[in-house]
């Protein structure tokens, strides 16, 4: 299989599915993406990225029973695959490596953290 990369926003969105301690499902994912950004976000958006990265196999879904507060629509229910799991430590572990190898005193060089 070949690798799948994650863009900003796919990262951001599995780190929130990551997180949410009960079952992750549009609305909620939405607004904690909302939340940790501090961005407005279409909920449109975070659904296309949620089936992308479905699609990408790093998420997987599952419907979950119909409601009447929702109308008796169903959520679908979004969480972590084995490969989503590994695509995440695998950013982590980039993400590390680059902070580390800045020069100590670099960002006071160019005017950043005075």
């Amino acid at each position: 299989m070949r690798r799948s990369f994650l863009g900003e926003f796919e990262e951001i969105v599995l780190l929130v599915v990551a997180a949410c301690p009960a079952e992750a499902y549009g609305v909620t994912i939405w607004e904690d993406v909302q939340q940790q950004t501090g961005r407005s976000i279409t909920m449109s958006a975070v659904h296309a990225t949620l089936y992308r990265l479905e699609e990408k196999g790093f998420l997987s879904s599952e419907m979950g029973g119909a409601t009447a507060e929702r109308g008796g629509r169903r959520k679908r229910f979004f969480a972590l695959t084995n490969a989503g799991v590994r695509a995440l430590n695998d950013i982590q572990e980039v993400r590390s490596r680059l902070w580390q190898a800045i020069p100590p005193g670099k960002f006071q060089l160019i005017g950043f953290g005075s």
